[in-house]
């Protein structure tokens, strides 16, 4: 660094602690306000880099003199600047100053202005009010003069209409009553705010006289006009136009008097109809009820063509008699109905109830239903959707003015429905037990299936008709019943079955007889008796009944569909108190169960023609095989089986591909575990203690072709070749896999036994303790060494689940494998055979530790030796019992 550079550096040093910093916002700003390259102006400049950068080298000195002349003037233009700008801002302030001043001035002036103009204002409003203070005294004046020129005139009108009015109801001048009338009722709410004066207050009750003799007179000259014979002090009847002047007055009258008028006429006029069809008499009756109807259809005739000018349009006459027949009608019949029940008949009741319903619409359409608080508008609606989409009669305004009385009578009906019902279901039953002969109906489903849901929706139209309330929840519930009748009487009784009543009553009876002697064997012993039971079991179905199965499991399906439809369409009709009521979830389960007990027949059908061939597998000498050719004859065998069976289930079920698909899941479920069951019990060692190699090849060949088999299970024999579904491949492809595994462990050596015991953890990495012994047992590996052998595995899995190789075995899988060793090891023989039930080992592919837990310990059917060929004790008590039982 040169001398200059260091001078410099030391006097910026110096400097440094009188330097402005200005914060980031403020800097930003100054760089937008002041665009400039020079270096000199930015943040982070450096004196000491910026005399480097012009002088890098000692030669550029020789350039110092014309750098420093040149920063000198930058300088001085700099202090010319800054004076300049601390001069303009002296002159700043005396220019603000000036212009304070100048405001201030302004302000002062504009304040007289204002002042000035309001005191203008003030006076020009003075002036205003002097103007115009006599205008607003004769404008009173004015208004004072009208309400008393206006007071006057109704005061006269109301003294000259009372008199008049009196005149002319003597005379019973009804026709020039009304405006009068109308007039002073008017005039005399206008005096209503005089009423503290003493000649308006007997003006008012005058009118109010006049109302309530007119009322009176009124009402007595109608009961005069309508008596059948005139009274002897009133010898004037009054004609039809006079009665219809009077009815006009009555409209002006208190709403109450018109009212009692109209029920007194009301009742005069349906005197006769309740003197006709008084419960006494025959025609009252049921049977009957369309005389009633008749009665009020003739009479409605005859009072409109006889006094329909009388009354006015907006009093409904006409409509309030139908209402009043309708309300005695309902109360006739409700109380007859409740003296005579035991009469009353599911057909007279129907009767009665479709001649009401039809009379109701019929009214519906005649009359508006204003008086039964009907809008105007609602006629309109109603003729214009009179029915419901499926049949159901729609709401009209008349609905169950009379028919409410039949509805706590309406169980007869339910109970009519439900002996319906049963006769139907025993028709169904009769067509169960013959042979359904499904070429000829084409069809898979049960004819009966479709024929019950017909009748269920024909009689919900029924009852919706009669009423959505609490006999539609009955009906419900006798639905309810009948389905689960269907399910068992129907669909379970035609389902075939594999052991005849008799011998399946015969077989129970003997088993209870074994009781008291099972309660002596342990646990293990009675499995191998339901074992032994089992394998006697060699029946199988004919093709016949494969396909009524099938029936039975397509009728299943369709019911539980239609269930679900019938369920939602209750809920649909009823009223919204009884929708929770309306539950079929349980007879859905029925038809679940029904389906489920269908699709597991059918797999123990296809499971039973596979019983041959692996009882053939478990005989064939593998230690023997010489040589390794095509499939095994027990391969083919069960590739027949498949042939034979699964087409006819495939083609019955072609409605129902998801159980058909459903079948093929649970038979493999079942099936490979079984088959690796047997798999165990192939023995593969050679007398010297190695391994048959052809004989492990073979079996391995087999369980490959098996395979094969499986995976084209759900098409074989088809002409189309459809593929099977994803997660049935994967299952097939995951279990048999694991069988080939287990073969592929019995080829490798025992010894060493750390790479043995590493090989087996590599092919069957879930294997449990329980499948290692069996392994070990199909090498014929002695109980010593298995021993030594376990006790590896289960520190070499163990450190393998450490590494998180493996799941680790849980302490209750550790016990129970202690247990399994030490009975190996004992002197007790049935415990050296023990293997996994076949209802254990089907979820022994799936869950390992869970089928470990169930394994130890247990017995399977075809487990009848131990290891070295010695019969167990179990078994020798078994058959002495069963041979005292069974003779």
């Amino acid at each position: 660094m040169s001398e200059s550079a260091v001078a410099v550096e030391a006097e910026e040093r110096m400097v440094a602690n009188n330097k402005i910093h200005f914060s980031k916002e403020v800097k930003q700003v100054i760089d937008k306000v002041l665009k400039t390259d020079d270096p000199m102006d930015a943040p982070d400049f450096n004196t000491v880099d910026y005399i480097n950068q012009l002088f890098p080298n000692e030669q550029s000195l020789a350039g110092i003199d014309d750098t420093i002349q040149k920063m000198q003037c930058e300088v001085s233009l700099i202090d010319d600047n800054i004076r300049s700008v601390v001069r303009g801002q002296t002159n700043t302030g005396q220019d603000g100053q000036l212009a304070l001043c100048e405001a201030q001035k302004v302000i002062s002036s504009l304040f007289s202005h204002i002042i000035d103009v309001k005191t203008r204002a003030e006076r020009t409003e003075e002036m205003v009010k002097e103007i115009t203070r006599d205008i607003k005294q004769l404008d009173c004046a004015k208004r004072n003069l009208t309400a008393a020129i206006t007071t006057l005139n109704h005061l006269h009108m109301l003294v000259g209409g009372i008199e008049s009015l009196n005149k002319l109801i003597e005379r019973r001048s009804y026709g020039e009553i009304l405006n009068p009338l109308q007039a002073i009722t008017e005039v005399n709410q206008h005096f209503q705010q005089f009423s503290d004066i003493e000649e308006i207050k007997n003006l008012s009750q005058s009118v109010d006289k006049i109302q309530v003799t007119l009322a009176q007179q009124i009402t007595e000259d109608f009961k005069e006009a309508f008596a059948a014979k005139p009274s002897s002090q009133n010898q004037h009847r009054l004609g039809l136009n006079q009665l219809a002047d009077a009815c006009k007055v009555m409209s002006v009258l208190d709403p109450k008097v018109k009212k009692e008028l109209l029920k007194w006429f009301i009742a005069q006029q349906l005197e006769e109809y309740t003197h006709l069809f008084h419960e006494n008499q025959d025609i009252a009756w049921l049977d009957k009820i369309d005389k009633r109807y008749a009665w009020l259809k003739r009479h409605l005739l005859d009072f409109e063509d006889k006094y329909g000018p009388v009354f006015p349009l907006d009093w409904e006459v006409s409509e309030r008699i139908t209402v009043e027949f309708c309300r005695q009608t309902r109360e006739q019949l409700a109380q007859i109905m409740a003296k005579r029940t035991n009469e009353i008949d599911v057909r007279l009741l129907l009767f009665a109830i479709n001649k009401t319903q039809a009379f109701e619409q019929l009214l519906s359409k005649r009359f508006t239903g204003v008086t039964l608080g009907a809008q105007p508008t609602d006629k309109a609606r109603v003729l214009a959707e009179p029915t419901a989409t499926d049949g159901a009669v729609g709401l009209t305004v008349f609905h169950d003015q009379i028919g409410q009385c039949f509805k706590p009578h309406l169980d007869i009906y339910i109970r009519s429905i439900d002996r319906n019902l049963s006769e139907l279901m025993d028709k169904f039953v009769e067509m169960s037990r013959e042979p359904y002969k499904f070429a000829e109906a084409k069809t898979t489903v049960y004819p009966s299936s479709g024929d019950l849901f017909v009748f269920y929706k024909k009689c919900m139209v029924q009852c919706n008709q009669l009423s959505n309330e609490q006999p539609m929840h009955d009906l419900a519930l006798v639905f309810k019943k009948y389905l689960r009748e269907y399910a068992s009487k129907v669909l379970e009784g035609s389902t075939p079955k594999l052991v005849p009543a008799t011998t399946s009553s015969s077989i129970g009876k003997s088993v209870s007889l074994l009781t008291r002697d099972m309660q002596n064997l342990s646990t293990a012993a009675g499995q191998v008796f339901h074992n032994f039971l089992k394998e006697g079991d060699t029946q199988r179905f004919a093709r016949d009944d494969l396909v009524r199965i099938c029936c039975v499991l397509t009728t299943g399906e369709y019911c539980l569909e239609t269930v679900q439809q019938l369920e939602d369409k209750l809920k649909e009709k009823v009223t919204s108190a009884y929708v929770s009521k309306i539950d079929m979830s349980e007879e859905k389960d029925v038809f679940h169960r029904i389906i489920s007990n269908c699709i597991q027949l059918l797999v123990q059908d296809l499971e039973a023609g596979c019983e041959a061939s692996l009882q053939a597998m478990a005989k064939v000498q593998w230690q023997h095989i010489n040589n390794v050719g095509d499939q095994s004859a027990f391969i083919s065998s069960l590739c027949g089986n498949f042939k034979q069976t699964v087409p006819t289930i495939r083609d019955t079920l072609a409605s129902s591909r998801k159980y058909f698909t459903q079948f093929c899941h649970r038979f493999v479920a079942a099936f490979i575990p079984k088959f690796i069951n047997v798999l165990y019990r192939c023995k593969l060692t050679l007398s010297d203690g190695s391994n048959n190699v052809l004989g492990c090849e073979q079996l391995l060949l087999d369980t490959h072709s098996l395979k094969t088999a499986l995976l084209e299970l759900p098409s074989v024999g088809s002409s189309v070749n459809r593929k099977a579904p994803t997660s049935y491949t994967k299952v097939v492809v995951k279990d048999m896999t694991r069988a080939e595994m287990i073969i592929k462990v019995v080829m490798t050596p025992v010894q060493p036994p750390a790479h043995f015991t590493q090989q087996v953890l590599k092919l069957l990495p879930d294997i449990t303790i329980a499948e290692y012994q069996k392994i070990l047992d199909m090498k014929a590996v002695k109980r010593v060494d298995q021993l030594q052998l376990i006790d590896l595995f289960k520190h070499t899995a163990s450190a393998a689940a450490v590494s998180g190789l493996i799941e680790p075995t849980t302490g209750e899988e550790e016990t129970q494998a202690a247990e399994t060793v030490a009975a190996t090891s004992g002197t007790t023989d049935d415990a050296e055979t023990s293997a996994v039930p076949t209802e254990t080992t089907t979820a022994a592919s799936s869950t390992p530790k869970r089928a470990f837990i169930f394994s130890v310990g247990s017995f399977t059917g075809s487990a009848d030796k131990n290891a070295d060929g010695s019969s167990q004790t179990g078994i020798r008590k078994l058959e002495n019992l069963l041979k005292k039982r069974f003779p």
